[in-house]
């Protein structure tokens, strides 16, 4: 891996990891689910992300829109019949719009984790990264289950702030939405990498999150592994993507 973007990896995560708290993503939540910053469509939403390189990727340095075709057209030869799946790959990293309209990257990007509970070891950069985090410093939340309880389901979990919850969030606040409530978990966790892959906080889900589990497992297999230099023709496939966007999230919608 290139030397400039692994440093620039690492930053991000030092920041994410001593500043996502309880009370940093509960300010957050409130400050952004009033979704009065901006109205745009789908396309246009994703237009704007030409202008964004995720500073948390070690595998892609190219803009967001372009790994949005890629995972979208892997997943749709995959899976020509689900063409809700293909809008997901599509929309997956549409909440990183907060960048553009004034949110600091390690409060967007990156792998997220619950806050509130102990932090688990498989968190990428976890023993070197957290040291000034003010929650350690809180015994509530220094326990496995911490301010939680055993099996209380993902929903109830506070996750750290980022593009996961966002675009869950304002797809939901979306009464257009018709997207199924696979594409919005897949939407939703996504990023949870300790969970969907190390296995991890398995003592926090509960039976809906282990039935969706298989959803967010086969559609990491497209994000992750679409990452490279192989450009997808946008203006070939835009046509079939405005069709799902027009079924699904049509109009514009509130950020």
């Amino acid at each position: 891996m290139d030397d400039k973007i692994q440093r620039r990896v690492r930053q991000t995560y030092l920041q994410m990891h001593t500043f996502q708290t309880v009370d940093f993503v509960t300010s957050r939540l409130n400050y952004w689910t009033t979704f009065d910053k901006a109205e745009l469509t789908v396309m246009e939403t994703l237009e704007k992300l030409n202008n964004l390189v995720d500073e948390s990727d070690p595998d892609v340095d190219v803009p967001n829109i372009v790994h949005a075709f890629q995972t979208a057209e892997r997943i749709r030869a995959a899976y020509p019949q689900h063409d809700w799946f293909h809008l997901t790959g599509l929309i997956h990293d549409l909440g990183k719009m907060m960048v553009l309209i004034g949110e600091q990257q390690w409060a967007v990007v990156g792998d997220t984790f619950p806050v509130g509970c102990a932090f688990d070891e498989s968190i990428v950069y976890r023993n070197s990264t957290f040291h000034n985090n003010p929650d350690l410093q809180n015994p509530k939340y220094n326990t496995k289950y911490g301010i939680y309880s055993k099996h209380c389901g993902l929903n109830n979990v506070l996750m750290s702030w980022g593009h996961d919850e966002y675009m869950y969030r304002v797809l939901s606040n979306h009464d257009a939405c018709r997207l199924p409530s696979e594409a919005l978990y897949i939407i939703r966790y996504h990023s949870f990498y300790p969970w969907h892959f190390s296995n991890a906080y398995n003592h926090l889900s509960n039976n809906w999150d282990m039935e969706m589990l298989p959803w967010v497992r086969e559609f990491n297999k497209f994000d992750l592994y679409t990452k490279s230099d192989e450009l997808p023709d946008v203006d070939r496939v835009r046509s079939y993507y405005q069709t799902l966007i027009d079924k699904y999230i049509p109009g514009k919608i509130k950020w």
